[in-house]
């Protein structure tokens, strides 16, 4: 990545995170522990690039516009709203109990193959 890719991340960074603070507070405070959520077991993809996270807020901005709580956009279980987000989406979980099961059938491999 070059100088001029950061940069330009970083700006797409602050302006999303712009939006983020012109939502209603109880909006902020969920976005911000679906943020929190997602960086822990979402997508592999999210650290590409914030469409997701501005598919949220796009959501979330239209929600606050009719007048909603936020719950009632997420649902009262916000970490199944996220699930339902990432369900076709290759995440870390994935990605580690991959490299687990690689490291175990490796090891087994090699145990089998000192038995002979």
């Amino acid at each position: 990545m070059i100088i001029k890719d950061i940069i330009e991340d970083k700006k797409k960074w602050r302006a999303h995170v712009a939006r983020v603070k012109k939502l209603p507070q109880d909006y902020q405070t969920v976005y911000k522990e679906i943020q929190k959520y997602l960086f822990k077991v979402g997508p592999v993809e999210l650290t590409g690039g914030i469409g997701l996270l501005s598919g949220i807020i796009d959501l979330f901005e239209e929600g606050a516009a009719l007048g909603k709580g936020v719950l009632e956009v997420t649902g009262s279980d916000v970490a199944a709203f996220c699930d339902e987000l990432i369900k076709d989406s290759k995440t870390y979980a994935d990605s580690w109990q991959e490299s687990a099961d690689r490291d175990v059938d490796k090891a087994m491999k090699k145990m089998m193959g000192k038995m002979k």
